[in-house]
């Protein structure tokens, strides 16, 4: 059967556009789920859900932080051309509220169009956190990006409460009402976008679940010895198995949750009709290279594959294959032309995007040729390149840089960039990289030239923006 019989054929199986669930959390390392291979943690529902679908081991983010890699989600875009550099510290409520995305066109805006009923339940963190933007009908927020998991600040009905639940309870409670609510005739489009499991992680999970994890040997994150960049406010002061206990332990509540959303599927009998993406939004280090942290674990950032890849698993029983594993490399820029490819929507031309549709893995297909099997990154001043081999990582102006061999060297423990022999490999990986920024970029928000400390963004960037002066120092 051809590509486009098969993609017929799966349209004509669903009778209509499916519904759809992106469950999206907050600084969960790729390595840290059951079906990735983590004997350790405990996450039964997101290895169900990997079962009943398609899991990728090489997803990247676009970028190591949370609020430019939601951004190029929702948007397609890379940091350099939707603006959101840095995680959004200042513009979320009150009279500095900032749309960040502002007259930038979101997958969202397009489903809308399409008719989905939208609905956000949990961290939105791009600015405005009060107006319901995007295409989005429903809107329960968090205030800013992340709190205390009790009486955490969040936005309901416009106003601003403090919910006295364990917020990721709460959040799923508010998406399974969005569910309840919705007209069978039309089909629905849900963001359930978890804190979890961000910091902080000691006295603010449920008790029997942190319990649970006490005799855990914590083989699977090791501590390393303290990165010489790591930052000052990362937790190596605190009771590092405290900690781990509160992180594996937020990852399993987060666990049961989804765990409800799936079952509240299969009781009002839509669940063949759904199409459930779950995603964390960048990788996380608890003490993987030394590192607690992200991206921003570090200064000057870095791009170890800890911090750039991501849980991404997706599931709609009868038309993505169960039980695979995609090790293709992808990236956040392909999720929203996939995501429109695979519900059969156009993706408007509004601006020349990097990314390409990965749908036909997602049908069991081969992938389309593309250029290259090349992955790129940004954070501010850093960039990477990745393929399946080799790592380069070019930091503006002076470095340092690295180079890796990842096919020898997995792990990225030593970096090639000053040995004889290399010399090569590193011009030849720095000459494609340029060649792709150059080519996507836009020269009015690089973030090559924007003064990004990885310490948060407090307002637009770039010459219309505030410029370097729009990142907190």
């Amino acid at each position: 059967m051809s590509t486009d019989q098969r993609q017929e054929s799966t349209h004509a199986n669903r009778n209509e556009q499916p519904n759809i669930i992106v469950i999206l959390s907050d600084d969960h390392g790729a390595w840290a789920m059951g079906c990735a291979g983590n004997h350790e943690i405990r996450t039964p529902n997101l290895d169900r859900l990997a079962d009943q679908g398609m899991r990728f081991s090489s997803f990247f983010c676009t970028s190591p932080v949370c609020s430019p890699a939601r951004a190029s989600l929702m948007t397609g875009r890379i940091p350099s051309q939707h603006g959101v550099h840095d995680w959004i510290r200042d513009g979320n409520v009150g009279d500095s509220a900032i749309q960040y995305l502002q007259g930038q066109m979101a997958y969202t805006d397009v489903l809308a169009g399409e008719g989905y009923v939208c609905g956000l339940s949990g961290k939105w963190h791009l600015g405005d956190s009060i107006t319901p933007q995007k295409g989005f009908t429903h809107w329960y927020a968090h205030q800013s990006g992340g709190s205390n998991y009790y009486e955490a600040p969040m936005i309901r009905d416009g106003e601003l409460v403090n919910e006295p639940g364990y917020l990721t309870d709460v959040i799923t409670d508010d998406a399974l009402s969005f569910l309840d609510r919705q007209d069978r005739s039309k089909p629905f489009y849900l963001s359930v976008h978890y804190t979890a499991p961000h910091s902080p992680w000691i006295d603010n999970h449920p008790q029997d679940i942190v319990d649970s994890y006490d005799s855990c040997k914590f083989e699977t994150c090791p501590q390393e010895p303290k990165h010489p960049w790591s930052i000052k406010t990362a937790p190596w002061s605190d009771d590092q198995r405290e900690n781990l206990k509160g992180y594996f332990a937020a990852v399993t509540a987060m666990d049961t949750n989804i765990g409800r959303i799936v079952d509240k599927l299969d009781s009002m009998d839509i669940r063949k009709d759904t199409l459930i993406i779950y995603m964390g939004d960048n990788g996380f280090n608890c003490g993987h290279h030394g590192i607690w942290g992200k991206g921003n674990g570090t200064f000057p950032q870095n791009m170890f594959d800890t911090s750039v890849k991501v849980p991404a698993i997706f599931s709609q029983p009868g038309i993505i294959p169960q039980g695979e594993v995609c090790d293709n490399l992808v990236s956040g820029y392909d999720f929203m032309p996939t995501l429109l490819a695979y519900v059969g929507c156009e993706q408007p031309n509004t601006i020349k995007l990097p990314g390409s549709s990965f749908h036909s893995l997602l049908l069991g297909e081969s992938a389309p040729m593309r250029e290259q099997v090349v992955i790129y990154d940004e954070y501010g001043p850093v960039r990477m390149i990745r393929t399946t081999d080799w790592k380069y990582v070019h930091r503006y102006p002076y470095g340092p840089h690295e180079l890796y061999h990842l096919a020898e060297d997995p792990d990225e423990r030593h970096n090639l960039i000053d040995l004889p022999g290399t010399q090569d490999q590193t011009v030849a990986m720095r000459g494609e990289l340029e060649a792709w920024f150059a080519r996507y970029v836009d020269p009015m928000i690089d973030g090559a030239r924007e003064g990004v400390t990885g310490f948060g963004q407090i307002g637009l960037a770039g010459v219309h923006g505030k410029g370097k002066k729009a990142y907190f120092e």
